[in-house]
């Protein structure tokens, strides 16, 4: 048996995920969550094939959760949920090695053979999902090559948090960093790119698809 965890704080929804995923034989909800927290503390205490994580969820969210549990668990199948076709909560849990991303509007039969594929080790990814997702990261791929040479990998992780508007204190929170060390990569990066200052190279992180146009 494939048993199963689902965090979706809409307790109608999760009762209706529940209810077309037992229509499987071999598939049983062990578990269920109304938010991220709940999602991560049930994995502590008990095991789990499948984990199916609403991306919008109050106290904690769903990319937050995943990343957590996947770090906790690395061979967990992790499936994204989310009624929004949105490109950038796509990606995040990607990077955050989810196994996949759906849509909750889809149907029973469709659910259940996006569930197998993951469970193969497949990348479920609905088409609608695909069509925007694959684009984007290949665009992201390329963009990164052309800069990999030039900048390592921690002043490329800084130029994206700086193009996503954190300060000083932020990036050093977000890494672990001292701020003179976020600051002395900076420095680095603007003479290597032959850049002005913050602002160009918040420009140049969006240029290169390191971070959405649209933020």
């Amino acid at each position: 048996m494939i048993d199963i965890l689902i965090a979706e704080d809409q307790t109608l929804v999760r009762q209706g995920l529940k209810f077309m995923l037992e229509t499987a034989p071999d598939f049983r909800v062990t578990g269920e969550a109304e938010n991220g927290k709940q999602a991560v503390e049930l994995c502590e205490r008990n095991r789990y094939d499948l984990i199916l994580l609403d991306i919008r969820m109050p106290i904690m969210n769903g990319l937050e959760a995943g990343k957590i549990i996947r770090e906790n668990n690395p061979t967990v199948v992790i499936l994204m949920l989310t009624t929004f076709n949105d490109t950038e909560y796509a990606l995040e849990a990607l990077k955050n090695k989810a196994n996949g991303y759906l849509l909750k509007d889809g149907d029973a039969t469709e659910l259940i053979k996006s569930v197998k594929s993951a469970l193969k080790g497949g990348l479920a990814l609905e088409d609608q999902v695909a069509a925007k997702v694959v684009p984007s990261l290949l665009e992201r791929q390329v963009a990164v090559k052309e800069i990999d040479s030039q900048l390592t990998p921690r002043e490329i992780e800084i130029m994206t948090f700086i193009g996503k508007g954190m300060n000083n204190h932020e990036i050093a929170e977000n890494l672990f960093l001292s701020v003179g060390t976020i600051k002395n990569h900076i420095s680095t990066i603007l003479m290597k790119l032959s850049l002005r200052d913050r602002t160009q190279i918040a420009i140049y992180a969006i240029k290169h698809h390191l971070v959405d146009e649209s933020m």
